[in-house]
């Protein structure tokens, strides 16, 4: 089996310009001010609006980002119904070559190829093989289905959240501010915000007018 962390890809070509100026034309169309449109005037026009909570302007702009996790968090983003998925399915994806599995944050296993072994007892296992131990049942329980005829999508049923996945996520920036002002609190679950971190933090980076202020 293989161990991964989780990680991700924004997809969406990041043009600032572009962006700002789209934001700013159909803004400034609710207040008839598109005469003071200049070429250094979105962001200072973006910054009020975010300021002054006319967030609905925000939602002429979407960006596409690429997940890598494991299932268990995709339950909970796909709840953020205003958004575009598109997911790998376990339904029609056959991992009989081996099946890749997210190391959660509390778990300090270094990535890569593992194997388990069935010969130690129960109280020789700490809690970090414990749960490596249960990835390569599963894998092993997987596989087996899938060689005694079941289908992807009837074997699938062994496998646990831990299982990897990937996820392409289009959203308008509005919707993108929402789901990383709750998926990076404090009371987000650690997975999720191991993930959503990193996220904003290059979302900050590349467009700080937006997301500076989560």
């Amino acid at each position: 089996m293989i161990l991964v962390k989780p990680s991700f890809e924004i997809l969406t070509r990041i043009d600032i310009p572009k962006i700002l100026g789209n934001i700013e034309r159909a803004g400034r169309t609710c207040y008839k001010s598109e005469a003071k449109i200049t070429q250094d005037s979105a962001r200072e026009f973006v910054a009020k609006i975010i300021a002054s909570g006319h967030h609905s302007v925000l939602e002429h702009e979407n960006i596409s980002v690429k997940i890598i996790c494991d299932r268990g968090v995709t339950h909970e983003i796909v709840r953020h119904r205003l958004a575009a998925y598109s997911q790998e399915s376990t339904r029609y994806c056959n991992y009989k070559g081996g099946v890749t599995f997210v190391i959660p944050p509390w778990v300090n296993i270094k990535e890569g190829d593992h194997s388990i072994d069935l010969t130690l007892l129960p109280e020789e296992l700490n809690v970090e093989y414990l749960w490596l131990l249960h990835m390569g049942l599963a894998e092993r329980d997987y596989i087996q289905l899938l060689n005694q005829g079941w289908s992807p999508q009837q074997a699938r049923s062994v496998l646990p959240n831990s299982l990897k996945t990937e996820i392409v996520i289009t959203a308008n920036i509005r919707e993108w501010r929402h789901i990383l002002n709750l998926r990076t609190s404090k009371a987000a679950h650690p997975q999720m915000q191991e993930i959503m971190m990193p996220i904003l933090t290059e979302f900050s980076r590349l467009i700080p007018v937006l997301f500076s202020n989560l």
